[in-house]
């Protein structure tokens, strides 16, 4: 009494009697608890069919109550061992279980059809799970009596069996296995199903997928064998019809990650392959994600219950509503279970009155609640098509017989017996109430396919397909969300991002004034080139100068050219335009500055004494190196564009999405000019254009206080180097960076090379033209004498400060001169004062001299002034 009280189910009573026998209850007394079992023993003359105990757990038998039963008068029992799917993934036997139930009692009640044999049933729960019915199987094979055909359910299950079937020699048919791997006849060599292959779906798909012009899809399955093999098929089918499969996604148990990649890739064709239980989480991780809806199609088999979305299940957190929201308008297709003309087949029963019949026997049950209700025609056509062939093997009287074998004497030992029967299976061909019955070779049942639509919460018929007649037969009932079938991807639209029109008209006109600048330039040093001071500039490079700042300039407008004034096709000649005039024209305007500032460098900067060997400036020299720098950039551009020419290559951005159309999105593209290598290429070009751009510098620095006659303008040309270097070194990595910006790159590039031009214009020709202008040196030889005094004024300037120079180092040796000087004077006082001490001094001598020893030999004596003066001097 100390124990709390509690309610615990009890297992059914009707299994503790049995008819024409014994029921011992153990484990236990009355009611039958959990843990209880039941042992079935039959009176003398009956056998016992099914098992022979049963035991009760969480208030259900585990096995079904079994039977004594009395040999027929004159009719032998065949038996069928049967495994009935009653739960789990796929509960067909609740509704194929009694469908092939009432086909034993019309085939035995025929007697046309094995007169001398009665069919008899020995079946199991299955539950869908392989490892469940291998318990099963070999309770059906090791207990007795001998069963001549296993009859499963599930593909799980089917392969099973049909693989273990082989060693008994036991014929296997199905009624409810649609994996393509049972197609394998060296597998499955005894194998053959009135459910049609999975596979018979996928031509059905393509053809729809034809029909509303879908190219692109996703599929999500459930990881079992059937529904991999069948997705394996339907990828190659779908390859032959140039249709391609984007996302394939797979999932166990839990599809909550696999939906939000099919979201996130934003699929929007989907096919679902999985079973009835994991179709409910699937669409409840749909709802949740909003993967429905009129952007949306789903495909899903049409094998599930009518109402299977309104079943409850513990296992999803969606609501009733939530289900019938995210499964509106998708799609099934079906192999057509049920013959859908109304004519009576070998049975004498038509379709209708078939669905009627077995409505009568579920009782209570409603039929779109029943699991297998469509698959119950296959199961019913099934028996009979086991009864035509055994009666056919048997030899029986009536139809599709012949001469035969006694069935009686089949035992799993007997290939003879089971050859017969497969025989007589692969030529079956009759109509039952699911259609026409035949195998294929595989042993495959074909069949025409059902199209199906969820419209309103009920599945209406749009269509059926025959693929082997590729005949495609449309009902028009097809009914969409949005009004039309979606897109199978998002609608993008490419735009292509093209330069503002202002700040190239803008640019341009900046380009062709510094253009008729250059050429104002040109024509003033050539026209001048007689004068002397034009002369000591050297006037052909300052051309040179004045040609390359006018093709950079002309390289603007190519620059600027896109897709908004050139077609496709002319984009590669655009390309060519810019590398070269930028290219040329920096070689020929800045390699000519660069030459003079070398050469002054060279020869305006040696030691004091290598001038006396200089020679006059040649201007060949000069004339060389610029054809050398800019026969380099020929050289290289030509084999860039033979080798990697450049070509229109095409940058994607970023989808936008408008705020008009949710199912519209805009991709923005922008041209670029590129090439394969373009990286390397570039790399070879900024790293030696930079290194003269930095040596131009360092030379223009060096040479800032030179001054020389033969280039009177190498200081303005250093101020054009000093402003176009500083220039390109900025401008040619913030352009690389700002490439996916037309407006900004353009810019920066265009008013770089407009700016650089015009300084460079304006620092090397204007001082000239005002020179020329203000004081008119072109007029007479007068003035030309002015101009060679001018001349000559700036040749006595440099000669002065050379004389400067070296008076300074004069200075510094008579500095040191006279600092020996008073070196050697304070050793003679000192010597001096010696030889005062030793010799009294004498009278000072009147010419003024100093005291001198008369004892002493003159020449060491003697005070001769002239020889202090010499020392000093």
């Amino acid at each position: 009494m100390d124990m709390p009280s509690r309610c615990v189910r009890a297992c059914s009573k009707s299994y503790l009697t049995l008819d024409n026998g014994t029921a011992f209850l153990r484990g236990g007394n009355r009611p039958a608890l959990d843990g209880a079992w039941v042992d079935f023993r039959c009176d003398p003359g009956f056998h016992l069919v099914g098992s022979s105990r049963s035991i009760c757990a969480r208030g259900q038998w585990d096995t079904p109550k079994p039977s004594c039963q009395a040999p027929s008068s004159g009719r032998r029992s065949v038996y069928i061992g049967a495994l009935f799917p009653m739960s789990g993934g796929w509960p067909g036997g609740q509704a194929c279980q009694p469908a092939v139930e009432m086909a034993l009692e019309d085939v035995n009640s025929r007697r046309d059809i094995l007169p001398d044999y009665e069919l008899k049933l020995i079946h199991h729960d299955s539950k869908c799970d392989p490892g469940q019915a291998t318990k099963y199987l070999y309770e059906l094979l090791y207990n007795d009596p001998i069963k001549i055909i296993l009859l499963p359910g599930c593909s799980s299950v089917s392969t099973l069996v049909a693989e273990a079937a082989r060693m008994w020699n036991l014929i296997v048919l199905s009624y409810g296995s649609s994996s393509p791997a049972l197609s394998n006849r060296q597998r499955f060599p005894t194998f053959f199903r009135t459910h049609p292959s999975a596979t018979l779906h996928n031509p059905t798909r393509v053809k729809l997928f034809e029909k509303w012009g879908w190219k692109k899809i996703a599929t999500i399955q459930q990881t079992t064998e059937v529904f991999t093999s069948t997705l394996d098929d339907l990828e190659e089918r779908v390859k032959e019809a140039g249709i391609e499969i984007t996302f394939r996604q797979s999932f166990f148990s839990d599809p909550a990650v696999p939906v939000k990649n099919l979201k996130r890739q934003d699929a929007r064709i989907i096919v679902g392959l999985f079973y009835e239980t994991e179709a409910r989480k699937v669409f409840c991780e749909v709802y949740k994600e909003r993967l429905f809806g009129k952007k949306y199609v789903w495909f899903l088999i049409g094998w599930y219950a009518d109402n299977w979305f309104r079943t409850p299940d513990p296992a999803i957190n969606c609501t009733e509503q939530e289900m019938a929201e995210a499964v509106e308008g998708h799609v099934t297709t079906e192999i057509v279970m049920l013959n859908p003309e109304n004519t009576r087949g070998i049975s004498n029963m038509t379709s209708q009155e078939f669905v009627q019949k077995l409505t009568q026997r579920l009782g209570s049950k409603k039929a779109e609640e029943t699991g297998g209700f469509q698959e119950a025609p296959l199961a019913y056509d099934a028996i009979w098509a086991l009864a035509l062939a055994l009666n056919k093997t048997s030899g029986g009287s009536g139809i599709h017989s012949s001469g035969g074998v006694r069935l009686e004497d089949f035992n799993y030992n007997n290939q003879t017996i089971t050859d017969q029967i497969y025989r007589a299976m692969n030529s079956s061909s009759f109509e039952g109430v699911s259609g026409h019955v035949v195998f294929d070779a595989s042993g495959s049942r074909m069949a025409r396919t059902l199209i199906e639509q969820l419209q309103g919460g009920k599945y209406m018929q749009i269509g059926y397909y025959d693929s082997t007649k590729d005949d495609l037969h449309w009902l028009g009932a097809d009914k969409w969300i949005g009004g039309n079938p979606p897109a199978d991807q998002t609608l993008v639209i490419q735009t292509f991002r093209f330069l503002s029109q202002k700040l190239f008209i803008s640019v341009s006109v900046l380009s062709s004034l510094g253009i008729v600048l250059a050429i104002v330039c040109l024509s003033f040093n050539i026209y001048n080139s007689h004068v002397r001071y034009i002369q000591n500039s050297q006037p052909n490079l300052n051309n040179l100068t004045a040609v390359g700042c006018g093709l950079a300039l002309a390289a603007v407008f190519p620059l600027g050219l896109d897709g908004h004034h050139i077609r496709p096709g002319h984009f590669p000649f655009v390309c060519q335009a810019r590398l070269w005039l930028l290219g040329l024209g920096f070689s020929l305007g800045y390699g000519s500055m660069f030459t003079k500032i070398w050469w002054v460098h060279t020869v305006f900067t040696k030691k004091e004494e290598k001038k006396e060997r200089r020679k006059t400036l040649e201007s060949w020299k000069l004339y060389a190196t610029v054809g050398l720098l800019v026969g380099l950039d020929v050289f290289t551009l030509a084999v860039w564009q033979i080798v990697d020419p450049l070509h229109r290559t095409i940058e994607s951005f970023t989808k936008e999405e408008p705020k008009q159309d949710i199912d519209i999105s805009i991709l923005p593209q922008l041209e670029h000019c590129s090439s394969k290598k373009m990286n390397t290429w570039l790399g070879i070009f900024y790293g030696y254009k930079g290194l003269l751009l930095l040596l131009g510098i360092f030379l223009a620095y060096e040479t800032k206080s030179v001054s020389t006659e033969k280039i009177n303008d190498h200081r303005a040309v250093g101020m054009a180097i000093y402003n176009v270097a500083v220039l390109c070194l900025i401008t040619a990595p913030v352009t690389m960076i700002l490439s996916s910006q037309q407006d900004a790159a353009f810019a920066f590039a265009s008013l770089a090379i407009v700016f650089s031009s015009y300084i460079t214009l304006v620092v090397l020709f204007v001082p000239k033209m005002r020179r020329l202008i203000t004081r008119g040196e072109w007029q007479s030889e007068a003035q030309d004498t002015m101009k060679t005094g001018s001349s000559t004024n700036n040749n006595e300037e440099e000669k002065s400060r050379l004389l400067e120079k070296e008076n300074r180092e004069l200075e510094k040796i008579i500095a040191e001169k006279e600092e020996r000087v008073s070196e050697l004077r304070h050793q003679l006082q000192s010597r001096q004062q010696l030889r005062s001490r030793r010799h009294p001094p004498t009278p000072p001598d009147p010419s003024g001299g100093l005291p001198c020893g008369t004892s002493e030999p003159p020449d060491r004596l003697s005070c001769d002034g002239s020889r202090v003066h010499l020392l000093y001097k």
